[in-house]
């Protein structure tokens, strides 16, 4: 007797709307039941099957569905039938094996499919501890421990500890603590310890502590802590700290791009009269 040869599966990622539906007013079925394309053809060009991201990796604005109200999904897919596409994959049916919010779909597909954690994972919410690296994508929330490294996608949160590297995409916010190095993209915000380094893009907002060293981009506002240096692009900000002997605070000195002599792109610090002077 021939024995069977085991079929070889993969997990799909994908989104929906609250009520299950999706493009061309598909209908997702419940967890245990199996979703199949009434249209399916084998092409590699979008449409004409079901979609998704192949291990939970892919462009998250493939989907039109990712607000607080999606519901999101994993389908165990036969392997052999998935078409690749730029940032999707397709597939003609497959069984619908997780619903539920993006942190649980995501720990769901990451727990039960092993090639998930060799990617960065739409969504996913990884914490790892000292020295270790946490690498999410778009949507999803990285946080790692002392001298580790949190990176996250687009809209992303990363947050490392004392001596990390936190980096997250376009309109990601980043953290690092002291000695770290934080870096958003455009319209992040990027916020780093006592010497640290932290970088936003353009409108984005950086801040530094204590010498640290803060940068934004276009339109952004770098604040840099005591005898730190701020760099900001046309029409950004720069904020540097210095300590009021006298009255026992800290005071903040305000510079705009394109007045007073301060120029785009150029590191300024405070001098012994608190004036900027270029680094």
């Amino acid at each position: 007797m021939t024995k069977a040869k085991a079929v070889s599966t993969s997990l799909v990622l994908r989104t929906c709307s609250a009520d299950m539906s999706s493009q061309n007013n598909f209908v997702w079925p419940q967890v245990g039941e199996i979703a199949e394309a009434p249209d399916w053809i084998a092409n590699k060009e979008c449409g004409n099957g079901l979609h998704g991201w192949l291990f939970g990796h892919g462009d998250h604005s493939c989907s039109s569905y990712l607000d607080g109200t999606a519901r999101w999904l994993v389908v165990e897919v036969e392997s052999d039938t998935i078409v690749m596409l730029g940032g999707k994959c397709k597939f003609p049916r497959g069984k619908v094996v997780f619903v539920g919010d993006k942190k649980d779909a995501t720990d769901y597909l990451l727990t039960n499919e092993p090639r998930s954690k060799n990617v960065a994972v739409i969504g996913a919410c990884l914490t790892v501890g000292e020295k270790q690296a946490a690498i999410v994508g778009a949507l999803g929330t990285a946080t790692a421990g002392y001298s580790g490294t949190a990176t996250a996608g687009d809209r992303g949160t990363a947050t490392a500890g004392y001596s990390g590297t936190a980096t997250a995409g376009d309109s990601g916010t980043a953290t690092a603590g002291y000695s770290g190095t934080a870096t958003a993209g455009y319209r992040g915000t990027a916020t780093a310890g006592y010497r640290g380094t932290a970088t936003a893009g353009d409108s984005g907002t950086a801040t530094a502590g204590d010498r640290g060293t803060a940068t934004a981009g276009y339109s952004g506002t770098a604040t840099a802590g005591y005898r730190g240096t701020a760099t900001a692009g046309y029409r950004g900000e720069i904020r540097i700290r210095w300590y009021d002997e006298t009255n026992d605070r800290y005071r903040t000195v305000i510079g705009y791009v394109g007045e007073d002599g301060i120029e785009a792109n150029v590191a300024y610090r405070l001098d012994d009269n608190r004036k900027f002077v270029k680094a």
